[in-house]
């Protein structure tokens, strides 16, 4: 089992959606800020990561956190996810940190 490193990079805003669509509390995602890193342990949500942001992407860190690797992404040990808001979705990258967890 390895940790998996998540870190925001990129926050897009399809400004004519949530111009048209959006509340104002919809209108941007305000839960991170691009360069924020959260560390995934145990297959575990990490503290102050957007719940629903993890619903999105627990499934990639799962992969990388069990050792597996993405076939159409050139490096191994990365995966690109994002939330699902869709007028303002989160970007997050996922890495694998090399260094195996040992069970206690």
């Amino acid at each position: 089992m390895y940790d998996v490193k998540i870190t925001v990079e990129r926050m897009p805003v399809f400004k004519d959606l949530a111009d048209k669509y959006a509340t104002p509390m919809g209108a941007e995602c305000t839960a991170h800020k691009v360069g924020q890193v959260f560390i995934s342990k145990e297959y575990g949500m990490p503290e102050g990561l957007c719940p629903w942001a993890w619903v999105d992407i627990q499934r990639d860190a799962a992969v990388l956190a069990s050792g597996g690797n993405y076939p159409w992404v050139k490096q191994k040990g990365l995966q690109f996810s994002c939330c699902t808001a869709g007028m303002t979705p989160v970007v997050f990258r996922l890495e694998r940190i090399e260094k195996k967890r040992t069970k206690k």
